[in-house]
């Protein structure tokens, strides 16, 4: 059960039910992360803006921009934003099923290739606790990504960073859509609900 209830959906105000349609958008159901932190309306307003920004087409692939969260989150230990990015890859990205489903083989997998590998690498070692990015990390970045999809890519880590710490201390409850998706696309030793289990 999360530590701060969600707010009903009956209860939001008008603005803040913008905010949520938005993110429904974007997610494909109703996140109980926005639901939580609408309990501070401004706030929410600025998480919107920066996820809007960091979502949006840009220069890197939607499906990479998820998978790069995926493992950030996964990284990190927040099976919450991890289940959320798997579905949102698969569903609302349109990634290869396959490919998501073997997503922490990524570094061996024929499915991905050395500017994939060089994304994730450097997501897997920013999630870490301490920060494991190296100045090596960067150099294979550069040779194979531009500025700009290197920024997109800082965008993801960073904004999982926030969101894998407010969901994982928080314990925010998943919602049926990613948590069957991440029950049926992962064994029990690359992900599990643990905190985010349903009560």
């Amino acid at each position: 059960m999360s530590r701060i209830a969600p707010v009903p959906r009956a209860d939001l105000p008008e603005k803040t039910r913008t905010s949520l349609a938005y993110a429904e958008k974007i997610m494909g159901f109703t996140p109980n992360d926005v639901l939580t932190m609408a309990h501070w309306p401004e706030f929410l307003a600025a998480m919107e803006q920066l996820v809007a920004v960091i979502y949006k087409p840009g220069a890197l692939d939607p499906v990479l921009k998820r998978l790069i969260a995926t493992i950030t989150s996964g990284a990190a230990g927040c099976r919450y934003c991890q289940a959320h990015t798997a579905h949102g890859a698969a569903h609302m990205a349109g990634g290869d099923a396959e490919k998501i489903a073997k997503v922490w083989e990524y570094q061996t997998s024929d499915l991905f290739s050395a500017a994939e590998r060089s994304a994730l690498d450097l997501a897997l070692a920013a999630g870490t606790q301490p920060n494991a990015a190296t100045d090596e990390h960067f150099r294979e970045l550069k040779k194979h990504f531009s500025r700009q999809q290197i920024m997109e890519i800082m965008g993801m880590i960073g904004l999982f960073g926030f969101l894998n710490r407010w969901n994982d201390t928080l314990a925010t409850e998943l919602e049926d859509k990613p948590l069957a998706f991440a029950s049926e696309t992962y064994s029990a030793d690359v992900w599990e609900a643990g905190r985010h289990k349903p009560d």
